[in-house]
């Protein structure tokens, strides 16, 4: 345990699930469960017992460092890892993970999003540490695969080989499908989604970098004398303006040929939109989600999230979400919330406060 480190990555912005989620107090900083928690709160709770605090680093961006050590104060500031534009995941990984090594060459690394929701807590919780001791054993990359429960068409899959025990040798990644494919993905028994939570030594995953990505790999490393130095800074300002934009999938895993995939059952959702959140949440006997003091009358399959304190009182609407926050309310189809987006951009031309 003494080696293992978690590296969270809260630099998102979250535009689908707008209004909620802003530039300035994106999704991740939100209590959306009402669980008294946000989800990096949360985040950072499911990790009790696999490190010690002072072993979780936090990648966001320089407007939300503020943010991170409020909510999580038991962090030091070296452990708020501060980027200056937004890069991907692949530039954030390997950030964390250079400064991580300069300080731990042993280190074995979880990382993980900070808006995920994982509700079987326990069961992650095995599944990591039996990702952690496979990685531990050698040069190899590790992530979390999801057992599909539908033919879903918004998340990625990764193909899997036969394999005994539970740390199976990956054989492809695939991007998402449309329904066919997904149908097919499904009953082929084969496939898995895409987590997004990955765990790999330190050596290992920069091992990767410089075989797969070897001009991000050349940054970093030159940072190894400045991290955890007042230099530091300044040095990733500079990393940063010359770093390519590019996701962690793309860079390394799908070029790399010692990728491993531990199948769980965790009770998982990316929460990336608001259909994610109904989808997981407890319903009325009308199939409504709701969090705020409501009065239906007529009302189904809705998700319902307004202030505390003030009355909404709706009538004859189904399948939609009603969502209020900050001075925005926004009332859409949930079959059209991939419109969100454009909401958002709109709502910028009119107010830079809306984004």
């Amino acid at each position: 345990m003494n080696n293992n480190y978690v590296i969270i990555m809260a630099g998102g912005v979250g535009t689908r699930f707008w209004p909620f989620s802003r530039v300035t107090n994106p999704k991740q900083f939100h209590d959306v469960l009402g669980t008294g928690r946000s989800l990096l709160q949360q985040t950072a709770d499911r990790f009790e017992n696999i490190c010690p605090q002072e072993h979780i680093y936090v990648v966001t961006n320089e407007d939300y460092v503020g943010l991170v050590l409020e909510q999580l104060p038991f962090l030091k500031p070296e452990q708020v890892l501060s980027e200056p534009v937004r890069r991907n995941t692949a530039p954030c990984v390997a950030y964390a993970s250079y400064k991580i090594a300069q300080q731990n060459p042993l280190a074995n690394i979880v990382v993980a999003p900070a808006d995920h929701i994982i509700l079987k807590e326990k069961a992650f919780e095995d599944k990591i540490k039996i990702a952690l001791e496979a990685s531990a054993q050698g040069d190899v990359l590790v992530t979390l695969g999801i057992s599909p429960s539908r033919p879903d068409t918004g998340y990625g899959y990764i193909q899997y080989g036969a394999a005994e025990g539970e740390v199976k040798k990956v054989k492809s990644f695939r991007e998402k499908p449309n329904l066919a494919l997904a149908q097919e993905f499904l009953a082929s028994g084969e496939y898995v989604w895409n987590a997004g939570i990955f765990i790999w030594t330190a050596q290992s995953i920069i091992n990767a970098f410089a075989k797969h990505a070897p001009a991000i790999h050349q940054i970093f490393a030159e940072g190894a004398s400045v991290y955890y130095t007042p230099d530091e800074e300044t040095f990733i300002q500079g990393a940063y303006k010359t770093c390519e934009s590019i996701s962690i999938d793309y860079a390394i895993l799908e070029k790399s040929d010692n990728v491993y995939v531990v199948l769980g059952d965790i009770g998982w959702s990316d929460l990336g939109t608001w259909k994610s959140l109904y989808e997981i949440s407890e319903k009325d006997q009308a199939e409504n989600v709701l969090d705020g003091q409501t009065m239906l009358y007529d009302v189904k399959n809705c998700i319902i999230k307004t202030p505390q304190g003030k009355l909404v009182v709706v009538q004859g609407l189904e399948d939609y979400i009603v969502a209020e926050y900050d001075n925005v309310l926004m009332i859409c189809q949930k079959s059209q919330e991939q419109k969100v987006k454009d909401f958002v951009a709109h709502a910028g031309d009119i107010d830079n406060c809306f984004v």
